[in-house]
């Protein structure tokens, strides 16, 4: 996982620690504070992950085993086959997350680290600060809906790309691609495709 993608995860869950509202001030300590429980929240996550695919891959092995005991091979050792594709290939994303979380304590003190922390410090500080605008901005692109309306998640999910095109000069498209990989991993189907939606419609905005 790139250092960027990681600060936008961190920044992601540090908003959801925070009240949902325009009048928040928080000093520097405080959003360190916040950063910190939210990589707990991340490192949290990883294992929750890792044990899920634990029991997948000990399920797929039982089926695999159910099928070497029966003569011949039938359809069903294809469908194991493609269940143990996917969980290893979730373990590998899952595993490669954790390392790198593991890994952020350390890559946060260094000096030639610094700017992760900085990263994840200047995104909720962008978002905090400039809440109403934000939410109004997204509010027109939302096509008779209303931001305050969607998930917590996806609410915020849509403010760190409104905040990383906006205050970070990211280019749209990376910063959409970024959005559409956060709500793929924390959002529900209905929620990936309506963000999905403003995502385009802010889009052209900002490209006119």
């Amino acid at each position: 996982m790139h250092n960027r993608s990681l600060s936008r995860e961190l920044s992601l869950i540090s908003l959801g620690l925070i009240k949902d509202k325009g009048d928040v001030k928080l000093n520097k300590f405080q959003i360190e504070e916040i950063v910190e429980s939210a990589l707990d929240s991340l490192i949290n996550y990883c294992r929750n992950e890792l044990d899920n695919c634990e029991t997948d891959l000990e399920n797929a092995s039982q089926k695999i085993l159910d099928s070497e005991l029966k003569e011949g091979v039938d359809s069903s050792y294809s469908n194991v086959r493609e269940d143990l594709k996917k969980s290893l290939t979730k373990i590998e994303n899952v595993m490669n997350t954790l390392s790198v979380t593991l890994d952020f304590p350390k890559l946060i003190v260094s000096s030639g680290q610094s700017d992760i922390r900085e990263d994840v410090n200047q995104r909720i500080l962008n978002i905090i600060n400039n809440l109403n605008i934000i939410d109004n901005e997204i509010d027109q692109a939302m096509d008779g809906w209303r931001l305050k309306r969607l998930p917590r998640i996806d609410r915020d999910i849509l403010r760190l790309a409104y905040g990383d095109i906006n205050y970070l000069n990211t280019p749209v498209a990376v910063a959409c691609d970024e959005a559409v990989n956060l709500a793929n991993k924390y959002s529900d189907l209905q929620g990936k495709k309506f963000i999905n939606g403003v995502l385009r419609r802010l889009q052209t905005v900002k490209l006119q």
